[in-house]
């Protein structure tokens, strides 16, 4: 087998050697270069299997680098270095076909891993005039294709931080079980992507996903809609139905909102998951059936046990194995991160042509505490590219309650119903008591909130 030749491409001479050292006695066949135009003389020389190059260079900036090797048709997988106060920069590298970024200091652990994955993909090619684009990864920001060879974008990204790291490595540990999981996080968290990510890692990634929002099943239809019935069983059954657990025979069932359920549709549910087997409604053949549980919820269901309100048996049955969502103030630093990624998905939605967020946008985002989390940055950010009329999205762009400073830091527990009034609370208040505005900015329905509203009799 040859040789993997890399080309640090970095105008710190003292890192550039170190890192030369280090890779080359991992294997590695290492050339430095200090500036764009020395790089584009050395891949105009060599064929080499990997770049690696700094973001600030002294003559261009690793973007140019970028663009100068998709119009000589380089291929050659691209890991970008840059620190997370440039962190728009990468992402617009990662648009251009970067495979990957790393932050500095560089950690050597997590390069050599990046080095790795961007070598051994299956697109990952040290030839030239090729169309192939890098295949993108689960474990990584997408990766964009060429605009010679668009791909189709991803609809999620991963975060950098500590808390979305060890989210994913929870994921793809438990993914390739077969245990129950229960997904526990606010609203707009991405709880329904974990799921879906959940079973796309399986074995069972070739059947079938259903989804079931439990807060929308009423009690007297909550049997047919999760076990089906039969033509005449009752008032309004016309034809014969396929329940939610025959339909997802073999793959994935996820319960969103699985705390909602009422208590006798708790005990259906359980004894389905014991057995095995459903009965439609009207019907008496059973049905066996094999599915891999998935349930969400937003509320503290071992608290909904301690008022009676959760069955204790239901709970250990689909709680094999917690994960817990992090919310978006507690991955700060990948603020802008997410928000070039629903800029990306912004721009296409709306045929824009939107650049980036200017310095005190950007800075008003990340002071933010995003009660809405994921969901309501996505609604903040395709309305901003809306509005935007420059190439840059500036603070008027923005939902006043991002740029007014009424985001404040809580730091109580996610599930503590003081903390969750104090955020509707908020969130009226910036909405001037518009419920179906304060609903958007806390990333729920408008159902879901009008319930909490009774709940803590909030007028």
């Amino acid at each position: 087998m040859d040789t993997e030749k890399i080309v640090i491409v970095d105008d710190d001479v003292t890192f550039a050697l170190m890192l030369r050292t280090w890779l080359t006695k991992r294997g590695f066949d290492v050339q430095t270069a200090a500036s764009v135009a020395a790089a584009r003389t050395v891949l105009s020389r060599e064929t080499f299997s990997l770049v690696l190059s700094d973001m600030r260079l002294p003559d261009e900036d690793g973007i140019a680098l970028l663009q100068w090797m998709a119009s000589e048709g380089i291929a050659t997988p691209v890991i970008v270095m840059t620190s997370y106060a440039e962190i728009q920069n990468a992402v617009r590298s990662m648009k251009l076909g970067a495979r990957d970024y790393v932050a500095k200091p560089v950690n050597p652990d997590e390069l050599l891993r990046k080095i790795r994955e961007a070598l051994d993909a299956p697109a990952a090619e040290s030839s030239r005039n090729t169309s192939d684009e890098p295949a993108s990864r689960p474990a990584a920001v997408p990766a964009k294709a060429r605009p010679a060879a668009p791909a189709a974008p991803l609809s999620y990204i991963e975060g950098r931080s500590d808390a979305a790291r060890r989210l994913y490595e929870y994921v793809r540990l438990v993914a390739p079980t077969d245990m129950s999981v229960l997904v526990n996080g606010a609203s707009g968290t991405g709880k329904e992507h974990i799921a879906q990510l959940i079973h796309h890692s399986s074995k069972r990634a070739g059947r079938p996903f259903v989804a079931v929002d439990c807060g929308a099943i009423s009690r007297e239809l909550a049997a047919s809609e999760f076990f089906g019935h039969v033509k005449g069983s009752f008032t309004g059954a016309l034809a014969d139905k396929t329940g939610a657990f025959e339909a997802a025979n073999g793959g994935t069932l996820f319960l969103d909102e699985v705390g909602n359920l009422t208590y006798e549709t708790q005990v259906q549910l359980l004894r389905a998951l014991q057995e095995r087997r459903i009965r439609r409604v009207g019907s008496t053949r059973e049905i066996p059936v094999d599915i891999r549980l998935v349930a969400a919820t937003n509320e503290d269901l071992e608290a909904a046990i301690a008022r009676g309100a959760f069955r204790a048996d239901l709970f250990h049955r689909i709680n094999e194995f917690t994960l817990r969502m992090p919310s978006l103030r507690e991955m700060r630093e990948d603020i802008p991160l997410f928000a070039d990624f629903f800029l990306d998905g912004a721009n296409r939605q709306l045929d824009k042509r939107i650049v980036g967020f200017d310095a005190a946008a950007s800075r008003a985002m990340s002071r933010y505490d995003w009660p809405g989390n994921l969901r309501q940055m996505k609604n903040a950010v395709t309305s901003a590219t809306l509005l935007a009329a420059g190439e840059y999205i500036t603070p008027a762009d923005l939902p006043g309650e991002i740029t007014d400073g009424s985001g404040t830091t809580d730091t109580r527990p996610l599930h503590d119903p003081e903390s969750e009034q104090e955020r509707i609370r908020r969130a009226l208040a910036a909405a001037r008591g518009n419920k179906s505005q304060a609903a958007k900015l806390l990333g729920v329905d408008r159902k879901t909130l009008y319930n909490k509203l009774r709940l803590y009799g909030i007028e």
